[in-house]
């Protein structure tokens, strides 16, 4: 996957669903994608918080890509909106460590950011980037996807069921590679008073939950062909 910024809880459920988990920073960067912003809570409704970028480009990859200056502004944002949260004093020092690496590399501190999260929860797999394996840069699309799994000795590739478009079972299959995709189901929780906004940012459920609820909640998923 594509490292996404403080991704929702889904992304975290797809790492805790495989053996390794590579972020996948050799692709084009998307702009108004995932990939520097994401939905906190803000009055009951979903708003938009983005890390700011540098040199940010469709034609340029993920890992070519430089982080902006707008880190402190995001934590004072965060810490404002979620400072009458329930676990706020035990999450704000991951989200200062995260948003206080200094990092200038988009990939690099977006996979950093990743990798604390999964600490806090005791999420432990096999990390790789992309960028780091050998295969043939050329390749695009499934191709792509292939080589890599092909250079991890992989039987089996795990992507969010909204990717179900872009792969074909068949193509998958001829080189030995079971396809499945994974769909969240989480059920909701407690966001002050207000009716469930779904789909938030994983601060939103680091804010409201403790580590055991959001262990449930990470199992709280299906996969399918």
């Amino acid at each position: 996957m594509q490292p996404y910024f403080f991704p929702y809880i889904g992304y975290f459920q797809l790492i805790h669903a495989v053996d390794t988990f590579v972020v996948y920073d050799d692709v084009n960067y998307i702009k108004r994608g995932w990939i520097n912003r994401n939905n906190i809570l803000a009055d009951g409704e979903p708003t938009l918080i983005s890390l700011e970028t540098s040199g940010a480009s469709q034609n340029k990859l993920i890992s070519q890509v430089k982080v902006g200056d707008n880190r402190h502004k995001l934590l004072k944002t965060i810490k404002y909106r979620y400072s009458a949260a329930p676990y706020c004093d035990k999450v704000m020092p991951l989200i200062e460590r995260i948003l206080g690496n200094e990092e200038s590399n988009l990939a690099t501190f977006l996979s950093a950011q990743l990798r604390e999260i999964c600490r806090y929860l005791d999420v432990r797999i096999n990390w790789c980037t992309s960028s780091s394996l050998d295969k043939d840069v050329s390749l695009k699309g499934q191709d792509k996807i292939i080589a890599i799994c092909r250079v991890l000795a992989a039987d089996q590739y795990v992507n969010p069921v909204g990717g179900r478009e872009l792969y074909q079972h068949e193509i998958f299959s001829k080189q030995g590679i079971e396809l499945s995709f994974l769909e969240s189901r989480i059920s909701g929780y407690a966001q002050f008073q207000h009716k469930f906004v779904p789909s938030l940012s994983i601060i939103d459920v680091l804010m409201f939950n403790d580590r055991r609820n959001i262990h449930n909640f990470l199992d709280e998923y299906s996969l399918a062909a």
